[in-house]
C-alpha cells in the first residue's frame, strides 16, 4: 500500500499544493519555526495568534472535560495545518493543540492568513477541503475509540504517526500513548506486547520502531485508511516543486 501523503521537496503538502500565485500571497508572511516537544500551538478558549504548517513532527489536538479527562481527537503533520477554527471563520477553540513529536515548520499570523484567503478563493477552497478531510479523521477517531479493540486503535494511531514521520522510529512513551488513546498505561503496555508478539513493532524505552506496516494495516481492521483516502481526494496528489 502506498503511503497516503506522497513526499515532496516542499515538506508541507498544503503549501506545496498552492498555486504559484497563492504561494506568493503567503510567502512574505511565513516565518520558520522550531516545533519543540510539548510546544503549545493553541490554548483552549484563547484567541489563536498564528497558524502552523509543519514540515516535520506532529501535533495533537486534545479535548478535555470539566473533570480534566483528556483524549486526543486529531493529529496534524506535514500533510496539513493547525487552525481549522481560523479557516472556518472563528478565532478560538475549546481544544488544546501541542507538539507531540518534535520537528520544524512555518507559521503565519492569523491576520495575514485571513487577508490572503480573502484575496484568493482558490486558497480558501484548498484550506476548506483540508478541514473537511480533517473532520473525517476526527470522526473516524471517534469511531475507533468507541468500537475498535485497543490493539486495533494502537495500530491505527501508529500508522497515522508513521505517515507523518521520517523513517520508522517513533519517539513515543507509554505514558504519552496512554493520554492519546485515553486508557491506562497498563493497557498500552499490553497492547504494545500484542503488536510486538506479532512482529509488527519493536518497543524500546521512549521510542517504537515499526517493522511491518502492512501488518499494522491488517491489525487495524479497517479503522485506518478512509481519512487518508479522503485527504488524497480532497487535497489531491502533491507534485514536487
Amino acid at each position: 500500500m502506498d503511503e497516503p501523503f506522497p513526499r515532496t521537496t516542499t515538506r508541507n503538502h498544503l503549501l506545496a499544493a498552492l498555486s504559484p500565485a497563492d504561494r506568493g500571497l503567503m510567502a512574505p508572511h511565513l516565518e520558520p519555526v522550531e516545533l519543540e516537544l510539548r510546544k503549545v500551538l493553541e490554548t483552549p478558549n484563547t484567541p489563536i495568534t498564528h497558524v502552523f504548517f509543519p514540515d516535520s513532527g506532529m501535533a495533537s489536538i486534545v479535548a478535555e472535560d470539566h473533570r480534566s479527562r483528556k483524549i486526543e481527537v486529531g493529529v496534524v503533520g506535514r500533510e496539513g495545518m493547525s487552525g481549522a477554527t481560523i479557516v472556518m471563520g472563528n478565532h478560538r477553540s475549546p481544544h488544546e493543540t501541542f507538539i507531540q513529536v518534535a520537528g520544524a515548520g512555518q507559521r503565519i499570523e492569523v491576520a495575514h492568513l485571513r487577508e490572503a484567503t480573502r484575496r484568493s478563493p482558490s486558497m480558501q477552497g484548498l484550506f476548506m477541503r483540508y478541514v473537511q478531510a480533517f473532520m473525517v479523521q476526527t470522526a473516524h477517531t471517534a469511531l475507533a475509540n468507541g468500537r475498535a479493540k485497543l490493539e486495533e486503535r494502537l495500530a491505527r494511531w501508529l500508522l497515522m504517526a508513521l505517515d507523518r514521520a521520517d523513517g520508522n522510529a517513533l519517539p513515543l512513551t507509554h505514558e504519552f500513548l496512554a493520554l492519546m488513546l485515553g486508557v491506562r498505561r497498563s493497557g498500552v503496555t499490553l497492547a504494545l506486547h500484542i503488536l510486538e508478539g506479532r512482529g509488527l513493532i519493536q518497543a524500546k524505552r521512549s521510542h517504537i520502531e515499526v517493522i511491518d506496516r502492512e501488518g499494522l494495516i491488517e491489525l487495524a481492521d479497517g479503522s485506518y485508511g478512509i481519512p487518508e483516502a479522503e485527504m488524497r481526494r480532497l487535497v489531491g496528489p502533491i507534485a514536487a516543486n
